[in-house]
């Protein structure tokens, strides 16, 4: 309706230029804000675990300390070392950042409540979260330094390392949700299937949009989760601590290891250049929890399908989600010691790479022999 009233108003393409920008910037936007706000609870987290306050003093609960860093940063000075490549230099955290932001586009807030509804949207998510690691190793290399060239090497290591088993375990997830269209044809679906926006426009199996929906009741028509699908718990798993390594959170943070490195590939940032890689580490941080939210625990579904429960708005199940994964990993890296680098290496390769590879064997089989429908009755 607001695209409509747009294109009459302003003429087809610019109407549709304004459409698209409001929903960009409503989109990017609050992402930004959710970094601050995420950056004082993970504060929180840690204070908790250590038993102090955390950030109690610049605004109410200390909500405002975030802003506060924001506006130190910004007021610094901006030193570039005379040795590094000026250009690279100052393009890799902004391409860090952009990177941070491009892949929300597909992500589906609420049944309809998309930016760009794609059918490869799964593939559009692993394909730009993979994209960030280019700002770090720019970054380490531009610096003309050791401490940021070794991180920036260590963070390329790593993330290949362990993109291997995360694309397994999205084939996987497909595998369901591939099953589920088949019955979805078929006529069975979940009673509530209208009220969660499911009961029509099914898509490919790489849409998330789809991949939510095929979650509904998909446990003895009931639970709405694939974490609580016993053959896709493991994979959940596995997910979760990849995408730790993936955005280079503890205990995988070998790259900007302090007490190695220094900080690693942010050595020699200083100012805004700093805060470009501090909002897309954390913007990435919570695309991984979204990406947990959305494959594993039903996206904007609420947990058990029953009727009342949809009276929530789906917005609400998902940023719940979202904020659990969050707590999770906050948990984490206060609790667990950071990892050694060849241990790091020997998870990605040795333990998760060939598990994860055998399940899509054990995933297939149980799809061919139950009739491929992917419901655990």
């Amino acid at each position: 309706m607001i695209r409509s009233y747009l294109s009459e108003q302003l003429g087809e393409v610019p109407g549709w230029l304004a459409f698209n920008l409001g929903f960009i910037l409503l989109i990017a936007l609050p992402v930004m804000l959710a970094v601050a706000i995420v950056i004082w609870w993970e504060r929180k987290i840690w204070a908790a675990a250590q038993m102090r306050k955390g950030p109690n003093v610049v605004g109410p609960f200390g909500l405002l300390q975030s802003f506060a860093d924001g506006l130190k940063v910004f007021l610094k000075e901006t030193i570039i070392p005379s040795s590094a490549n000026r250009g690279i230099f100052l393009l890799a955290p902004a391409i860090t950042f952009t990177v941070a932001l491009i892949a929300w586009a597909v992500v589906p807030f609420d049944a309809g409540h998309v930016l760009a509804d794609v059918n490869v949207g799964l593939l559009y998510l692993f394909a730009v979260s993979s994209l960030g690691v280019y700002g770090i190793i720019m970054s380490g290399w531009a610096s003309n330094s050791k401490y940021p060239f070794l991180g920036g090497l260590r963070s390329a290591a790593q993330m290949v390392s362990y993109e291997v088993s995360i694309g397994f375990v999205i084939v996987t997830v497909v595998l369901f949700t591939a099953s589920w269209l088949h019955g979805a044809e078929a006529g069975v679906l979940s009673a509530n299937a209208a009220r969660a926006g499911c009961a029509t426009g099914h898509r490919e199996a790489y849409n998330l949009s789809t991949l939510i929906c095929a979650q509904q009741g998909s446990l003895f028509g009931m639970f709405s989760a694939n974490l609580l699908n016993p053959l896709l718990f493991p994979m959940g798993v596995i997910f979760f601590i990849s995408a730790l390594a993936e955005t280079n959170r503890p205990p995988f943070d070998l790259p900007e290891a302090e007490s190695e490195l220094v900080a690693g590939y942010q050595v020699e940032y200083s100012s805004m250049s700093f805060a470009l890689f501090w909002l897309g580490e954390y913007a990435n941080v919570l695309l991984m929890c979204t990406m947990v939210a959305i494959l594993f625990l039903g996206g904007w579904l609420p947990p058990v399908d029953w009727a009342p429960l949809y009276m929530l708005p789906g917005i609400l199940w998902l940023f719940t989600k979202i904020a659990f994964v969050f707590f999770v990993m906050g948990w984490v890296k206060a609790t667990v010691p950071r990892y050694r680098y060849d241990q790091l290496m020997r998870l990605g390769w040795k333990v998760f790479l060939p598990i994860s590879l055998a399940w899509v064997f054990v995933v297939s089989g149980f799809l061919v022999v139950s009739g491929g429908f992917g419901k655990l009755v």
